[in-house]
């Protein structure tokens, strides 16, 4: 018990330690602010690096390893071991009890993301695979590399396999929801941003989106014995460094006081969850079951009974996205579940409003699904009166039914829908793009409402309507003047925060400066570039490259874009300028800066000479820059046992750029 109290102990301090080592040097690289002293850092970082090495467990996150993005072009597929299957369900807490009779078992959160399946060797993860349609997952091993919680070592070397739930936290959820302006993009829920999220081509995004596994099934471990117990399973696996689904151990007696306890937690759960699972703790009985064709008969899943409330249905709003989609939302009266006033409840898609058979005025039930998000269960009228909109709400344009995914959903036929072009025109004005002041999201919906907008060009035309513009709500003489000032001086750029603007997709700002610098700031380079030659950019790669290339032989979007570029002058940024010295050389930058005000302002310099600088050293590194080249920190160690030179600002200085000093 001693020993088991010391690794719970030891890894907790490991996770302070990796959450105080990844603060800080993120608030040291990114935001240029030190929140230790860097002896400090290098303490805390030996400290880390010797519990690592004791333990054999290095966590996700820690500052020790370095996780490469990874791009494909699509995700392999690969067929599982043994097929992964549904659970029985139940309604019936007293059925539970029943089915358990005089075993005891393990009552845990049955969690709503998707389920993965993770293979270890030599304590390292070598693969991660999606639970597909059971019989056969989707690999996604480099997004699973990204997951915020899982462990990148453990101490176990032998095959390990897990079973585990990705999912993404409410709270995480709303945080990307919160930077979605438009509310027809936002995402529906938890559970199918994550499922989008570990799919991704691109394990960059994944790492953007905190997606963390829950393991809740140890499906083998080579040459490990657990006595029979699936709990002492989940204690060994937690030594490992995973999080593993929380339970309980209960009985027949106890197990109904058991779900009312996890039923009262319900509300301030941050991680989505569709209701409980109870297995038997008795690996060898639980085996012995068998299984059925669809269900294995060692765990059995358990489905909140939803509260259900009748009302009437008021009407039926209908919202246009910007990918034209027109979503129905139904308004209904008033009625209160699980302890709130619910209004309304998204309908979906065509498919689901004819299989209801909705009308307004129609009797239905309603009830939050998981006790959370509210949902039309059944209509007790079935009028089948609602009338599709032959025209979108938003433009007046003529309306289509598509089928998509086996459902039939609404669009807008008329490409030029302010709805569909809204949010691409907020991103061209914004700071990192055009940097037009005065163009807010309110401001372009009138300019485009009123027809004065259809492409990005429309924009440095404004000048020429500037009557229409002063009468529209909301503009007088001066908010004219100084939105057309505005848009005026956006004119000359350099070319890369253009073809940002742009919003080809995947394609960032930073991504833009690589391939407009690769291209010697030439657009028709650009426009002529294969696929090939793209991919080959530094943190391009085959995805964004292909995209790249999609939008530049898009003849649409290419005529829109040359149509834009007549009226703008690209700039040369000024490293493009400078000879390219340093071309090649990577470089290692710490500690404190006599001739800088921060290291930012080195970095820079060393950049626009065609060097690049890195946050640790490796055989690559010309050299390490450190003002105290006697100390004993992480980087000054990792640079004499890679023969990687210790030079000080001055001396760096002198070798490399005479002319500052």
């Amino acid at each position: 018990m001693a020993t088991e109290n010391t690794q719970q102990s030891e890894q907790e301090r490991m996770r302070e330690l990796v959450d105080l080592l990844r603060r800080a040097a993120q608030a040291y690289y990114a935001e240029d602010i030190e929140i230790m002293p860097n002896v400090e850092y290098d303490r805390l970082y030996d400290e880390l690096q010797a519990l690592e090495e004791k333990t054999g467990v290095v966590l996700a996150g820690s500052p020790t390893v370095s996780v490469g993005y990874e791009a494909v072009v699509s995700l392999p597929k690969e067929r599982h071991a043994s097929p992964m299957l549904s659970l029985g369900k139940t309604k019936s807490r007293e059925e539970l009890a029943s089915w358990l009779g005089d075993h005891d078992g393990l009552l845990s959160w049955k969690e709503d993301g998707l389920t993965v399946v993770l293979t270890y060797r030599n304590g390292t993860m070598e693969k991660c695979v999606t639970r597909g349609n059971g019989e056969v997952g989707e690999v996604v091993t480099p997004n699973a590399r990204t997951f915020v919680n899982l462990p990148h070592k453990i101490a176990f070397t032998g095959e390990l396999v897990v079973r585990g739930e990705a999912v993404i936290t409410y709270s995480d959820f709303e945080k990307v929801n919160a930077q979605i302006p438009e509310e027809g993009a936002k995402y529906k829920n938890p559970r199918n941003l994550c499922s989008g999220s570990v799919r991704q081509l691109n394990s960059e995004i994944t790492a953007k989106r905190n997606v963390r596994v829950i393991i809740f099934q140890l499906v083998s471990a080579e040459g490990a014995d657990f006595d029979n117990s699936m709990e002492k399973q989940f204690a060994f696996l937690k030594e490992q460094g995973f999080e593993t689904v929380e339970y309980e151990r209960v009985n027949a007696q106890t197990v109904v006081d058991a779900i009312g306890r996890f039923e009262k937690r319900i509300v301030d759960n941050d991680i989505p969850s569709d209701g409980l699972v109870l297995s038997y703790d008795d690996l060898a009985y639980a085996a012995s079951l068998g299984r059925t064709a669809k269900f294995p008969r060692g765990a059995i899943a358990f489905k909140w009974a939803d509260e259900m409330a009748e009302t009437e249905l008021l009407e039926v709003e209908w919202n246009t996205s910007r990918t034209g989609l027109i979503n129905p939302v139904a308004v209904f009266a008033p009625v209160e579940l699980e302890g709130t006033t619910v209004s309304r409840a998204s309908v979906h898609n065509v498919s689901i409003i004819k299989e209801l058979a909705l009308g307004i005025g129609d009797k239905v039930k309603v009830y939050k699904a998981n006790m959370i998000i509210p949902q039309i269960a059944e209509n007790l009228t079935k009028s089948g009166t609602l009338e599709l909109p032959k025209v979108c709400p938003v433009c007046g344009g003529e309306t289509i039914i598509k089928k998509e995914a086996d459902s039939e959903v609404l669009f807008c036929s008329n490409k030029e829908c302010p709805a569909k072009h809204l949010k691409a025109f907020v991103h061209f004005v914004e700071r990192d793009a055009m940097n037009i002041e005065g163009l807010s999201e309110a401001t372009l919906e009138k300019l485009i409402g009123a027809g004065l907008v259809h492409r990005f060009r429309d924009i440095y035309h404004l000048s020429e309507r500037r009557d229409e513009v002063r009468h529209l709500e909301g503009f007088h003489e001066r908010s004219t003047d100084n939105l057309l000032e505005s848009i005026e001086k956006s004119r000359s750029l350099p070319v890369a925060r253009m073809l940002y603007a742009l919003g080809i997709p995947g394609i960032g700002l930073a991504n833009a400066k690589l391939i407009a610098k690769h291209f010697s700031y030439d657009l028709e380079q650009m426009k002529a570039a294969e696929i090939s030659e793209l991919s080959e950019i530094d943190k391009v790669g085959p995805v964004l490259a292909e995209a790249f290339y999609g939008y530049m032989h898009d003849a649409e979007k290419l005529e829109d874009m040359n149509a834009l570029a007549e009226e703008l002058t690209f700039t040369v940024p000024e490293e493009a300028n400078t000879e390219q010295t340093l071309s090649g050389s990577v470089f290692v930058i710490t500690g404190g800066l006599n001739h800088f005000e921060n290291r930012n302002e080195l970095k820079a310099l060393i950049e626009a000479r065609g060097g690049k600088v890195t946050g640790k050293v490796t055989g690559k590194t010309l050299c390490l820059i450190n003002n105290d080249a006697a100390s004993q920190s992480t980087k000054n160690k990792e640079a004499k046992a890679l023969g990687v030179r210790i030079v000080t600002e001055d001396e760096f200085l002198a070798e490399f750029m005479p002319e500052v000093l």
